[in-house]
């Protein structure tokens, strides 16, 4: 009897873990996620990546972060603008628009139930 019970639920986990790939699960195993940023001029743009963009890059909101310190610190960076991930080609974009700023900056993705948080490297706009 304990070996048929074993079995359905090895069984069990084995289809839950084929029927949909990349999705956590309920060991909390999280999709990749990648947030790029460009500048020029104030305005900042960039990319939102994943092997699974339709749960991970699609409409995922990006905070733009003016980094305050020598290290990005979202905790104490001011917040600046954000803007939600859309379709752009085959890829999913977000970007501010000309925000007049100027200093050191960062994009931050926060995590999501399926999907792992990821920040940008720190890029300097001198508008």
């Amino acid at each position: 009897m304990t070996s048929k019970i074993f079995v359905m639920g090895a069984a069990l986990t084995l289809f839950g873990s084929l029927a949909a790939p990349g999705i956590a699960d309920a060991g909390g195993t999280l999709v990749n996620t990648t947030v790029t940023i460009r500048t020029a001029n104030g305005d900042f743009w960039g990319y939102v990546e994943s092997p699974q963009p339709r749960n991970c890059a699609k409409g995922r909101k990006v905070i733009l972060f003016k980094q305050t310190g020598r290290k990005q610190n979202p905790q104490n960076d001011r917040r600046v603008a954000s803007d939600t991930a859309s379709k752009n080609g085959d890829r999913f974009m977000w970007s501010t628009g000309n925000t007049g700023l100027s200093g050191k900056f960062y994009a931050k993705v926060a995590r999501t139930d399926q999907c792992k948080p990821d920040a940008s490297k720190t890029v300097k706009s001198d508008r």
